[in-house]
């Protein structure tokens, strides 16, 4: 028993020892291998680190002085500069096709466009403020340029293809500062409006109609009717009907063109009008 006693002793002193030095290495393998670890772990943030600031939208931000960075700042602000000009303007928009507008005192436009002057007039008629009919242009600043209406330039074209009957006394009075060719203008406006042709010289046969002749002595127009060639030459009904008819139709020349505001005074016997002015 004494002999066991004593070997049974260092047994289990070696048999500590043995395990003893087993969890001491294990002990070291386990905080290696966590060391290795937290190196590893610490490593791959750094890089990812460094990956983001070189796309940062800045630039690479690498360490150093205070200077350096204070000297960088001015580039951001001379950028954030550039980006507050002012933008350019916008182009005034073109003038509209011409039609028909409702217009204010000062032209600016009310209601519009309309397709034809019957309904912009029935809009002038619901307006509570002033208004007046114009038919023009749009422009850019929101008023009307006016133009020519349709009814105007047919009104212009009829004008001017009875202004072209006009005897060959005439062309060498007609222009644009002549009184005398405002005044015949304006008588042919009239008798047209009352629905009284000229005399076409143009034709071979004529058909009739007023007769105007310049009188630039007294700065007048004398007017008188003249009968369709088939009566006034032919004679087709005699010179008395045609003497007849010239004299009734020159008072009904010279009341017309009274009543539509013309100075008129009555010459010979068959009543030939002249017209000195407008009143």
């Amino acid at each position: 028993m004494t002999m066991g006693t004593l070997l049974l002793w260092p047994a289990t002193a070696v048999l500590g020892f043995l395990l003893t030095t087993a969890v001491v290495v294990l002990l070291g393998a386990s905080s290696t291998a966590r060391y290795e670890f937290e190196r590893n772990g610490a490593r791959a943030a750094e890089a990812a680190i460094a990956r983001s600031m070189s796309n940062h939208p800045a630039g690479r931000r690498t360490p150093g002085r205070a200077g350096t960075a204070a000297a960088a700042q001015p580039q951001p602000q001379a950028q954030a500069v550039a980006l507050a000009e002012r933008p350019a303007e916008a182009p005034a928009p073109a003038p509209s096709a011409p039609a028909w507008w409702l217009v204010g005192e000062t032209a600016e436009v009310l209601a519009g466009p309309f397709e034809d002057e019957l309904d912009a007039d029935w809009a002038a008629l619901d307006s509570e403020a002033p208004a007046l009919t114009v038919y023009g242009a749009r422009r850019g600043n929101g008023t009307v340029a006016p133009r020519p209406s349709p009814a105007d330039r047919a009104w212009l074209n009829e004008l001017g293809d009875q202004l072209d009957r006009l005897p060959e006394d005439w062309n060498d009075l007609l222009s644009d500062t002549d009184p005398l060719t405002t005044l015949v203008v304006e008588i042919t406006a009239a008798l047209l409006e009352a629905g009284l042709p000229l005399f076409d010289t143009t034709k071979e046969i004529a058909s009739g109609g007023v007769w105007l002749a310049p009188d630039a002595e007294n700065c007048s127009v004398l007017v008188s009717w003249r009968t369709h060639s088939r009566m006034s030459t032919s004679g087709s009904r005699g010179p008395d009907a045609d003497a007849a008819v010239q004299e009734l139709m020159n008072v009904t020349l010279a009341d017309v063109l009274a009543q539509l505001g013309f100075v008129v005074q009555t010459l010979g016997p068959v009543g030939c009008s002249m017209v000195t002015a407008l009143r």
